[in-house]
């Protein structure tokens, strides 16, 4: 206990990750929450002309590692790039869990039967069970993606990287793309995912007062 309480002495931005708890608690309390049935159905004539492909799967399960991959490289390399990435999840992930709170919202788009099956329809399958088709507008796993690339395209350390930062840019437009071809989300939930995003990021990253925003417990 010691050695945590000097370890968030010295590193007060550890507190964000107190965050990711209370986020996955509270997802998993609106998923309960929200109605099966007669909820609003983001739909429109585009999603049927999008193909459904298992194998963007793979694309959609590299949504995790990008999050956690760029938070824990800034939590070790840039403070302040950490911060503004944590309140960037912050506030746009708690903004959709509180409008889908009060406005409840689906698709069903899903297939019934798979066409075949291989590896990637029974990764398919499972992330179906495990991630309902509620609470899909706006998009978390597009907020999310955009945010991670954000983050590292605006992290000074990686200025002179551009091969990483296009990886990871192209990576997140791959995890976007997959939310659409694995029918997990429509049309209009990828795009409002991808307005939220530029809601939140834009001011968010050209105030000047939130790059030196420091937690309470560091200035003391």
């Amino acid at each position: 206990m010691k050695q945590l309480k000097e370890f968030l002495h010295r590193r007060p931005s550890a507190w964000f990750m107190l965050y990711i708890p209370v986020y996955v608690l509270t997802f998993f309390a609106v998923e309960r929450l929200v109605p099966t049935t007669g909820y609003w159905v983001s739909y429109i004539p585009w999603d049927d002309l999008i193909p459904f492909c298992e194998y963007f799967v793979v694309f959609y399960c590299m949504w995790y590692p990008l999050l956690i991959g760029a938070a824990l490289y800034l939590f070790l390399r840039d403070d302040r790039s950490f911060r503004l990435y944590a309140w960037f999840l912050i506030v746009a992930f708690t903004g959709t869990l509180l409008f889908c709170l009060l406005f409840p919202n689906g698709q069903d788009l899903r297939p019934a039967v798979m066409a075949h099956y291989n590896a990637a329809t029974w990764l398919v399958e499972y992330t179906y069970s495990i991630d309902t088709n509620t609470n899909v507008f706006p998009s978390v796993h597009v907020v999310g993606a955009i945010g991670a690339a954000w983050a590292v395209r605006k992290t000074p350390s990686l200025r002179h990287r551009p091969a990483i930062r296009r990886a990871v840019a192209v990576l997140a437009a791959l995890i976007c793309l997959s939310t659409l071809f694995i029918k997990q989300h429509a049309v209009l939930d990828a795009a409002s995912g991808l307005g939220l995003a530029l809601a939140v990021g834009v001011p968010l990253y050209s105030s000047r007062r939130l790059h030196h925003f420091r937690p309470a417990i560091e200035r003391e």
